[in-house]
């Protein structure tokens, strides 16, 4: 489904990004994990079409993307949930979950969408008229995963879903990107501190350091792997 191919990625004069390589298969859950300025968020910035590679090809379900603006790759069903949530503090639930709805026509399955994200999540609901900025942390990130499905994602990207949530409220997230993966066979390309969780979920996994992929396997062989449970995982 998704081609990544040998991408190069400056800011200035750094080289964030140098020659990143792979791929997800449809209904897949990929994880990306490393440390904090590895360049994992800058690889999903890429895919979106925010940021322009210097070399490189990212390859859509057979068609190169690299030169679309952002607006076509949404077209597309390549749907990113920024990090820190990026929610419109001064529109309601309802009016937020519609914004992602923007780019569609098909009034009939909007609302069938709309229905289908209360169903997910039942507080979303109950908060339907509630501006989003009043919502908590948790609520905003169910608002912004919500916002995304009303995009009728193929490839859907979170970055840091997990972010400053309670425990209790990363697990049910989760919960929930499993639950879509397997229900609705959604493909996901998830960026996530919790490195934990994240390989728990995945199907595959990458390490990212300093721009590099230097480590990939299964999300369950990566759990297992020494140097990631020393490095990512606090173990000794």
């Amino acid at each position: 489904m998704l081609k990544i191919d040998n991408l190069d990625v400056f800011y200035g004069g750094i080289h964030a990004l140098k020659g990143i390589s792979f791929n997800i298969d449809e209904g897949q859950i990929v994880t990306l994990i490393g440390s904090n300025g590895a360049g994992k968020t800058t690889i999903l910035k890429v895919i979106s079409g925010i940021v322009k590679p210097k070399n490189g090809a990212v390859i859509f379900n057979g068609e190169d993307i690299n030169k679309l603006p952002s607006e076509k790759i949404v077209e597309l069903g390549v749907i990113h949930v920024p990090e820190g949530r990026k929610i419109f503090t001064a529109l309601n639930v309802e009016e937020n979950l519609l914004m992602g709805a923007y780019l569609r026509k098909d009034k009939k399955e909007i609302e069938e969408d709309l229905k289908n994200v209360y169903e997910l999540f039942p507080r979303l609901e109950e908060r339907r008229k509630q501006m989003g900025g009043t919502l908590s942390g948790g609520e905003q990130q169910m608002l912004a995963i919500g916002r995304a499905l009303m995009s009728k994602p193929k490839l859907l990207m979170l970055d840091e879903p997990s972010m400053g949530l309670a425990p209790i409220v990363v697990q049910e997230i989760f919960e929930t990107i499993e639950k879509l993966n397997k229900e609705r066979n959604l493909t996901v390309l998830l960026v996530e501190q919790n490195a934990n969780i994240a390989l728990q979920v995945a199907h595959h996994a990458y390490v990212i350091e300093t721009g590099e992929i230097v480590l990939e396997g299964s999300g369950k062989e990566l759990l297992g792997d020494d140097r990631v449970r020393k490095a990512y995982l606090g173990e000794e």
